[in-house]
């Protein structure tokens, strides 16, 4: 636990120090606040209602899948570069602490953006036409969907050592992961159940979090699918470790 800790410590600082991550965070609150004005509100005559809230989670759940990717396709692809993960390798340091460490830095920072976002929500709550139960549940799905995006990143990180290659090998990974449920439709039978149950944003995410309704199946899903891509992350440095 102390290893991870320190991981995490030095991790975030460098996201809270980083330009790129503060432009990033701009670039997070500038394409939110297009959507929620250009696509979420459009030209609603009650804008004030629960149904504005759910397009809001719509368009942000892509911002956060975004976010998640662009916070970790470098994480351990830079080490690769820089050559510092030689110093990590031969430090008594387990690559699953590796892990462990810089994904919590990255999710308290996507947290930290996701939070800095609050105040879109909180002006639709002053109608009260909406609860603070949705918008809590609504957050909890985006941080589920951006936190499985992390790990995405992170695996896709591991396996390449260059960034550049590391993000497309990311968000290719992602828009499958996103997709499953398309191609599932032109399944049938069990098939289809499987890659529907799969999918990651239109089956856990759009039935249940963007309405505010929180499924214990959803959650569990997204928890199962962000240890797998972080344990593929782990497998792949320890096959690494020895080359």
């Amino acid at each position: 636990m102390r290893a991870i800790r320190i991981i995490f410590r030095r991790e975030l600082g460098a996201y809270l120090r980083s330009p790129f991550s503060w432009v990033l965070a701009a670039l997070f609150l500038l394409v939110d606040g297009i959507l929620f004005q250009g696509f979420a509100l459009g030209t609603d005559r009650n804008p004030l209602s629960a149904l504005v809230l759910e397009r809001y989670f719509y368009f942000s759940s892509g911002v956060a899948m975004g976010g998640g990717i662009l916070l970790s396709f470098r994480l351990i692809s830079e080490e690769r570069q820089t050559h510092s993960m030689v110093l990590l390798n031969t430090s008594p340091v387990r690559d699953s602490e590796i892990v462990a460490g810089k994904f919590f830095a990255a999710l308290t920072f996507l947290a930290i953006l996701l939070g800095l976002s609050l105040y879109i929500p909180l002006m639709l709550k002053m109608g009260n036409k909406i609860t603070f139960t949705q918008i809590f549940v609504g957050y909890l799905g985006l941080l589920l969907v951006g936190g499985t995006a992390l790990a995405i990143g992170m695996f896709a990180s591991s396996l390449a050592k260059h960034q550049l290659v590391a993000g497309v090998i990311a968000l290719v990974m992602l828009i499958v992961m996103v997709l499953l449920f398309q191609f599932a439709k032109k399944l049938e039978g069990t098939p289809r159940e499987v890659f529907a149950d799969l999918d990651m944003w239109w089956i856990h995410f759009q039935t249940g979090f963007m309405r505010g309704v929180l499924n214990l199946k959803d959650v569990v899903y997204y928890i199962a699918v962000t240890y797998f891509f972080l344990l593929l992350s782990v497998k792949t440095l320890e096959a690494k470790r020895w080359q």
